[in-house]
């Protein structure tokens, strides 16, 4: 018997090929998605940033995604366990991995609980009280006790899913909110493009215009997109390996992957078509105001929907929008570090998860306090919050990347994620690809996004 089998067999495993599919895409479906992707492409030339991400996602990111599945379902094990299965050696790595979700996770959760702070602003009315010039925003964040609270819900929330284990937690909450968030992004972005002046907007977002867009622009594109698919496909940071051990044998692994990507980019240009337009309309076409970068959704966005008509409802909505990508997300990336303390230490799941939430309360409380009461301490120079997700997403994450393209492409060998793929298929459509882009193509895109936030302002 499998150790996949064995997972299965004790209630450990995704019951079907949907409930996998649908928890993978919720995981890869979050904060990345729907508040970074939209300011990314107004910033990187529109649909410049558009075209290169999506070549980037079936090639780069389908091959990284696909070996990542594939060392979990083979192994069977949590990302420790599957590094050090793949090769002994390669220890050290399965450990990188591993504090990458511990870093991640209570820091996303403290974001996860601004979007809960707008949310219930919305629902209650008070819409106008978000719009302005940010004083709102940072307001709330410079607080101690209102940050906390919302920290909180949203970590209780996240927990007590993955203390339902994968099947009955997991698995079902992604069969429904999955289905919810695809029907509101699509709900929302047909409202926005109803709105006069959109289609210049759109245009902006849709069309490439290379006019004026020198070498080091298109270079400076690349490298945002390919640091992109790490936040957006869940990659480098355990997920992935975590699902697919997860994963049943008889399921197709290359088509599974590929619908993952296709609900990943899905939800992404949609949510560009959310932003884009309606920033594009409220600004008079204004373009810096499409480049506000990460405050776009907490300061730009609460002024577009006070400007427009029903803009309560549709701000109601586009924050429950990404409150619930924001969950889908978190519950993944703790289910990654509750599954290591499962397998490391041969704890119950509750205990983990526990655990796990004692691990994000602490870690967490650093990012909250770092607005307000320890808003003077700094790590090179950043805040808390700023200094995990640089270190994980800019170091770590690629650091992972890279080794396991130079440890499946060139130690092992590719023939590893082919035999695994060929357990439920009898072709690899893919194979080539994959092979060329983890032997070659992976490791220099590893180095340059590496490099790039030394010697660029990316």
């Amino acid at each position: 018997m499998s150790k996949t089998e064995t997972k299965k067999k004790s209630g450990s495993g995704f019951g079907s090929k949907l409930g996998f599919v649908l928890a993978a895409a919720g995981s890869a479906v979050g904060l990345g998605n729907i508040w970074r992707f939209p300011y990314l492409a107004a910033k990187y030339g529109g649909g410049i940033f558009l075209l290169i991400y999506l070549i980037l996602a079936v090639t780069f990111g389908f091959s990284l995604m696909i070996t990542e599945t594939a060392l979990g379902r083979r192994t069977g094990k949590s990302v420790i366990g599957a590094y050090t299965d793949v090769h002994p050696k390669f220890k050290l790595l399965g450990w990188l991995a591993a504090i990458i979700p511990v870093i991640i996770t209570p820091y996303y959760c403290v974001i996860g609980g601004w979007v809960l702070k707008y949310l219930t602003t919305f629902a209650a009315g008070n819409g106008a009280e978000a719009a302005g010039d940010g004083a709102f925003f940072t307001s709330f964040i410079g607080q101690t006790v209102s940050p906390t609270v919302f920290f909180l819900i949203f970590l209780a929330l996240t927990i007590l899913v993955v203390m339902l284990g994968v099947e009955k937690g997991i698995e079902a909450i992604s069969k429904i909110l999955m289905p919810v968030l695809i029907v509101l992004t699509i709900g929302i972005a047909v409202f926005t493009l109803t709105l006069d002046g959109a289609a210049e907007g759109v245009k902006y977002y849709l069309l490439p215009n290379f006019q004026n867009f020198t070498l080091i622009d298109f270079l400076k594109t690349i490298a945002a997109a390919m640091g992109q698919l790490f936040y957006s496909m869940s990659l480098a940071m355990g997920i992935m390996v975590t699902y697919g051990s997860y994963m049943r044998k008889e399921d197709n692994l290359e088509q599974s992957v590929r619908q993952i990507e296709l609900f990943d980019c899905g939800i992404a240009i949609l949510a560009g078509l959310i932003i884009v337009p309606a920033v594009f309309v409220f600004s008079g076409g204004d373009q810096s105001a499409l480049q506000a970068g990460p405050s776009l959704m907490f300061i730009t966005l609460p002024n577009v929907f006070h400007s427009m008509k029903g803009g309560q409802i549709v701000g109601t909505a586009f924050f429950i929008l990404v409150g619930l990508a924001a969950l889908t997300s978190s519950i993944s990336l703790s289910e990654t570090v509750v599954s290591i303390l499962m397998e490391k230490f041969r704890l119950k799941r509750i205990p983990a998860a526990l655990i796990t939430a004692g691990i994000c309360l602490l870690l967490g409380m650093l990012s909250v306090l770092g607005y307000s009461a320890w808003d003077n301490v700094t790590i090179m120079g950043k805040q808390f919050l700023d200094f995990f997700d640089f270190i994980s997403n800019n170091i770590m994450m690629p650091i992972v990347a890279l080794v396991t393209c130079l440890l499946i492409g060139w130690v092992k060998g590719t023939r590893f994620v082919r035999e695994e793929v060929m357990e439920s298929a009898n072709k690899f459509k893919s194979y080539v690809l994959m092979h060329i882009m983890l032997r070659y193509v992976c490791p220099v895109c590893m180095v340059i996004i590496l490099l790039t936030p030394f010697v660029t302002d990316i």
